[in-house]
């Protein structure tokens, strides 16, 4: 595991932690959107997210033991009959060969994701954490990298029967281009582990374009200075911040949810949001740039 430097601080965007994106969104749709995914979440697959993000080396070194059992580190550990137990639970046991195991790698951006199977059996029997345990693509990406780009992707079958005010919603979101969407939900008393979506960026390097939607406005999302040792909470419905800054969830005895939407603001949204944020932190304003790539 590659260790992230520890005196990592708040890069934020435009001069602050993160920005509020109520004042320019039309959030009036998001009590029935709400409705929508609370009731089709019972009827999809529901897939986990995170449970690696220590043995990703994402984590600050301060708060790496919030991870809990890694997947990384549980599956570089396993006996060669518990190995076989994992390999017969894939989706495609054939594509994992016990004699190269060594050099294989599994799950989130990895040559070979996890099944929902493996998954569980990973939690129940070796305590693996998983902070996401509803993870819902509605439209899915590979690789993180290719995240903002929307080039042969669209919503899913199963996210247009069951999702269509949501989808109507993203649609009308200020971008160019959408390369990715998704609901993450913790479950009652589960919290999100301090992570960075990949490794640390040059301050004046323009942060990846999202949005988060929070439709019942009650995921407790801070970032996390770690050469400070402290939190600074991101509030409200609607938001971006700079996900090359460490961030997480507050534990809560509720479930909790967030869409996520990836790709490429337009020109005037990301230039009104330059304007309006770096005057008002006294930051001279720059030419816009493109979204960067990112090494959930």
């Amino acid at each position: 595991m590659v260790e992230p430097p520890c005196d990592s601080g708040i890069q934020g965007i435009f001069g602050r932690p993160s920005i509020d994106l109520e004042p320019y969104l039309d959030l009036a749709p998001l009590g029935e959107i709400h409705d929508e995914i609370c009731l089709g979440l019972t009827q999809v697959p529901i897939d986990y997210t995170g449970g690696s993000h220590r043995a990703m080396g994402i984590m600050p070194p301060s708060r790496s033991g919030e991870a809990f059992a890694d997947y990384g580190e549980v599956i570089r550990g396993l006996d060669d009959e518990e190995f076989a137990t994992f390999q017969r639970l894939s989706d495609d046991p054939s594509s994992i060969e016990s004699s190269t195991r060594a050099a294989l790698e599994f799950g989130e951006e990895r040559e070979i994701p996890l099944s929902r199977r493996q998954m569980l059996w990973l939690k129940f029997r070796h305590g693996v954490y998983f902070p996401w345990k509803v993870y819902v693509e509605l439209i899915p990406n590979r690789y993180w990298s290719d995240k903002s780009r929307s080039e042969g992707k669209d919503f899913t079958r199963l996210a247009k029967s069951f999702f269509p005010r949501t989808i109507a919603y993203v649609k009308r979101l200020p971008f160019a281009s959408i390369g990715r969407c998704n609901i993450m939900g913790l479950e009652a008393n589960d919290h999100g582990t301090v992570h960075r979506d990949g490794e640390g960026r040059a301050p004046d390097s323009e942060p990846d374009h999202f949005i988060t939607l929070c439709p019942a406005g009650n995921k407790r999302l801070f970032l996390w200075d770690e050469r400070a040792r402290r939190k600074t909470a991101v509030a409200g419905r609607a938001y971006w911040f700079n996900d090359h800054d460490y961030h997480g969830v507050e534990a809560d005895p509720y479930f909790r949810y967030s869409v996520r939407v990836d790709g490429t603001f337009t020109p005037e949204f990301i230039e009104a949001l330059r304007r309006d944020h770096a005057r008002a932190a006294g930051v001279a304003p720059r030419a816009p740039q493109g979204a960067g790539e990112a090494a959930a």
